[in-house]
């Protein structure tokens, strides 16, 4: 065999094998590309902030003096404008927060828990 013969496939083999690495890779050795990965940390960052700021809004629902009537009416609605009720509360707008923020609004929902009758 002549030294140019091998280079061939050589050369398909390894095209081959980086190919099997990189499908095996990001099928089930967890790896992931620069874009899922900044997703994936965006995700979780806004989920750690509602989290970090639940407590916000149960002091704030614990501070409204009208806070029995408001948990009544949002016990009473359907759990179609439950969330849109509870960000007219206030109790999800957060400090320097222009208006109420929809996920905060949930998580304080869930929170409460507060059920559909």
């Amino acid at each position: 065999m002549s030294d140019m013969q091998w280079i061939r496939p050589a050369i398909f083999g390894a095209a081959a094998g980086m190919a099997a690495v990189a499908f095996v890779g990001f099928s089930w050795g967890g790896w992931e590309t620069g874009r899922s990965s900044s997703k994936r940390a965006a995700t979780e960052s806004r989920a750690a902030v509602v989290a970090a700021m639940v407590p916000v809004c149960l002091d704030r629902s614990s501070r409204d003096p009208s806070r029995d009537a408001r948990l009544a009416l949002l016990a009473q609605a359907s759990s179609t404008t439950r969330r849109d009720l509870m960000m007219d509360t206030g109790w999800a707008t957060m400090p320097g927060a222009a208006g109420a923020d929809r996920d905060i609004a949930q998580a304080c929902l869930d929170a409460l828990a507060i059920k559909t009758p």
